[in-house]
């Protein structure tokens, strides 16, 4: 091809697209590349992509109000989220998924089962020391080691086929609240404020009540807010200890109202001159909330004005020292709730050991000692919690979940007392707004050692959670470090059967 006299001005890119050749070739990889473009525009697969199939849904938050209540995706009849998390791993085998064959092979070891698990050499399989029996109309067979959560059952939607990715616990812990064995990942709770806010202007949006004994073993992880902003973390405290650093202190009388009116001005002043500064407008948010919590905070744990009757009902005044501050728990994870707190998590089990000396639901030794006690803590105060929700029609706007981190082997560990860890089949249960009650869905085999019927991840269970809480778990995303980051990862489905 002949350049004209200009062309040697031009700079080799330039005389380079003269080329025909060069020319078609470019254009060709062009359309191919605006080709490909438009495809992954239509799969929802670009970063930008909002409008259809999978592009990602941020809330809208005004920085100065990041706890103003939003809307959902789609209606739905979940406003309030209740998870009762029970640290240590609690046996399915022993509460809620009756296994016969358990009793028909007690005392042998049939072949096809393992060695070795997570604490060593196994010993021979072992029926539960607790009698199943038929609840309800339903006829769940629940044992007797729960038998005031077994009332419930016909309000309970059961999830017999829960798998998990570990059988260590803090890892465990992290992937069932976060989605991620790793820590600095977004809790459920914190992308549950996070999209929704809260409905009470004086009350954080999400509250950890931890257990009477301590923090669970991957502490603040389990309700922290990781890359979220700081505002959607869960505040942590219980009825024994609230809130620390509240009480205002060195204000002579009518001093702290004076003050607070005058920062309040000096905040608005400095929000006028930046009214673009969003991280200014979210700490001074943080900070009003925290002089708002200063009245609603004393009031709301105010356990002690409850009628005696309440007192009765959770337990308050009966059973072991720590059986009556976890009764007060419930009873103040209702009070939150009741004054539109979105998402109240409540913790039945703790790393440091207290009270009657037994930790949380971990038991390697003497299973019927240490389940038998933990579940005289648990048992009697979350029915009366979840009866007294019931009575009060809490359960029509609230979903309640119970989780625990993974079950527990059918065999006896070599010690011939205590039960190991069992990541590949466990229980959780579902109650409240929006599910299909007095069902089960998905089974363990004949021992309760694997899945044999619909697996389910911790990916599926959050994202069923989400859909109830009326989110699509593939659009609910926060863009971090380059990546439209979700809770549910890149997994996940939602558990239809379960849905009323």
């Amino acid at each position: 091809m002949n350049y004209n006299a200009d062309s040697t001005h031009l700079s080799a890119l330039g005389r380079g697209l003269l080329d025909r050749r060069n020319f078609l070739g470019q254009t060709a990889g062009l359309m191919g590349s605006f080709s490909l473009l438009h495809l992954l525009g239509d799969d929802s697969l670009l970063a930008s992509s909002s409008s259809k199939g999978k592009g990602p849904f941020r809330p809208t938050i005004d920085s100065s109000d990041p706890y103003a209540a939003r809307n959902p995706m789609f209606p739905v009849k979940a406003k309030k989220l209740l998870i009762i998390s029970c640290p240590g791993a609690v046996s399915h085998i022993d509460t809620f998924d009756y296994k016969p064959d358990l009793e028909r092979f007690h005392g042998k070891k049939p072949p096809g089962l393992p060695a070795v698990t997570f604490s060593g050499p196994t010993g021979n399989v072992a029926m539960s020391p607790w009698k199943f029996r038929p609840r309800g109309q339903s006829g769940k067979m629940i044992s007797d080691l729960l038998p005031n959560l077994a009332e419930m059952a016909d309000d309970m939607c059961f999830l017999h086929s829960l798998t998990t990715q570990t059988s260590a616990h803090p890892q465990a812990e992290n992937l069932l609240n976060t989605g991620s064995t790793f820590e600095g990942f977004p809790s459920l709770g914190a992308w549950t404020s996070y999209a929704l806010g809260s409905e009470n202007e004086s009350l954080p949006a999400f509250v950890a009540i931890e257990d009477p004994r301590g923090k669970p073993r991957s502490g603040k992880n389990d309700w922290g807010s990781g890359f979220l902003p700081a505002a959607f973390q869960g505040t942590d405290f219980n009825a024994s200890n609230p809130p620390a650093n509240l009480k205002a202190s060195g204000f002579r009388p009518g001093g702290e109202k004076r003050a607070s009116s005058l920062l309040s001005r000096l905040n608005d002043q400095y929000l006028t001159r930046y009214p673009g500064d969003a991280d200014l407008a979210a700490r001074i948010a943080s900070y009003e909330l925290a002089g708002k919590m200063q009245m609603s905070i004393p009031e709301v744990t105010q356990i002690d004005k409850e009628p005696a009757y309440i007192h009765q009902q959770y337990g308050t005044d009966s059973g072991s020292e720590t059986k009556r501050a976890y009764a007060k728990n419930c009873i103040l994870a209702r009070r939150l709730l009741e004054q539109g707190v979105r998402v109240v998590q409540l913790f039945n089990g703790s790393d440091a050991s207290g009270g009657n000396g037994i930790t949380n639901w971990d038991s390697h030794n003497d299973l019927e000692k240490t389940h038998g006690m933990q579940a005289e803590i648990m048992d009697q105060p979350t029915a009366a919690l979840l009866q007294d929700m019931k009575q009060r029609g809490m359960l029509e706007d609230t979903l309640v979940v119970w989780c625990t981190e993974f079950g527990r082997m059918p065999f006896l560990q070599e010690n011939g007392t205590g039960r190991d860890h069992n990541p590949g089949a466990f229980t959780a249960w579902f109650m409240g707004a929006g599910v299909n009650a007095g069902t089960s869905y998905g089974a363990s085999d004949e021992f309760g050692f694997k899945v044999a019927e619909n697996p389910l991840t911790l990916y599926d269970f959050n994202a069923t959670i989400l859909r109830l809480m009326g989110f699509d778990h593939e659009k609910l995303t926060y863009y971090h470090n380059g990546l439209e980051r979700r809770l549910t990862v890149v997994h996940g489905h939602v558990i239809e059967d379960v849905l009323a």
